[in-house]
């Protein structure tokens, strides 16, 4: 399957996905108050993660019917990106459903932790870190700082986007961005066809999350993270990793120090943005 072909699955899919299950994401235990105070579905980022699973067993499928019955293999970075889609979006979708806002950010998962209690958002942290480490194993060149490096880019990646995920569509714009410059480095690669899906779902959902029919959730923003960290991880060079590494450790590390909501409503660039496309109210005129 062609990166064109990938990105034009990952949307269709993704939207009838979204067709079909409009009732049952207007269920109670999946409303929640997003920044404006109205209900909205959240953890729609599952959806992301059963387009991978359907449009992966498209794949399996066809392969078999164009070779003749026989079972075609699975390339390694599809193979890397499925577990990436199900692991991190499992980690996620936990958070979601059963997660709560007293503890945020390292600190506070550290704290928490220190007191003899594991967080829902540390068990995805830890659990993002373990799984990130499982998936770069079959790839990392051989020194165990590369193994620890490539690890943490996408943990960290994964992350990032989750911290992003604070207004509508703002983490679908930031993944799409990102993506640009990847799929330019990817081009008809494996890897480019391999998170093309991922990234045609996440488009299908941004019309719905800048909207604020629907929140994207932890499920969907550990995803999108997680699998554009490992395609960088797949596809770049030792020094556009360090790189990239750079950024996201001082990305996630600022987060810590400062509130990127704060930091985007300061500047006229970055506010303009990410208003871009959304319900403006009054409130938000006044910011």
């Amino acid at each position: 399957m062609s990166v064109i072909a990938g990105l034009f699955c990952g949307f269709l899919t993704v939207r009838l996905l979204r067709v079909l299950t409009d009732d049952a994401f207007r269920h109670p235990s999946l409303l929640r108050e997003n920044h404006r105070g109205l209900q909205v579905p959240l953890a729609a980022g599952v959806l992301i993660v059963l387009t991978v699973l359907l449009v992966e067993a498209g794949r399996v499928v066809t392969g078999a019917v164009l070779e003749q019955g026989s079972v075609p293999s699975i390339s390694i970075p599809r193979a890397l990106v499925f577990a990436a889609v199900l692991g991190f979006g499992l980690l996620g979708l936990w958070d979601d459903v059963v997660g709560d806002a007293h503890d945020r950010g390292f600190r506070g998962h550290l704290r928490a932790l220190a007191g003899g209690r594991l967080t829902t958002g540390g068990i995805k942290l830890v659990g993002g870190g373990a799984l990130a480490l499982v998936l770069v194993a079959p790839v990392a060149e051989d020194a165990l700082r590369w193994l620890v490096a490539d690890a943490l880019l996408i943990a960290l990646a994964a992350n990032l986007m989750n911290l992003l995920d604070r207004s509508p569509g703002r983490a679908l714009k930031a993944g799409l961005i990102a993506y640009v410059p990847l799929a330019l480095v990817c081009g008809t690669t494996s890897v480019g066809a391999a998170i093309a899906p991922v990234v045609g779902a996440g488009a299908g959902l941004f019309p719905d999350d800048l909207r604020e029919r629907i929140m994207l959730g932890d499920c969907g923003a550990n995803v999108v993270g997680a699998v554009l960290g490992l395609g960088a991880v797949l596809q770049l060079g030792s020094g556009p990793k360090l790189v990239v590494l750079g950024v996201l450790v001082a990305l996630n590390i600022a987060s810590e120090l400062v509130s990127f909501s704060s930091m985007i409503e300061r500047v006229n660039v970055l506010r303009a943005f990410d208003r871009a496309g959304r319900k403006v109210t009054w409130d938000d005129n006044q910011a």
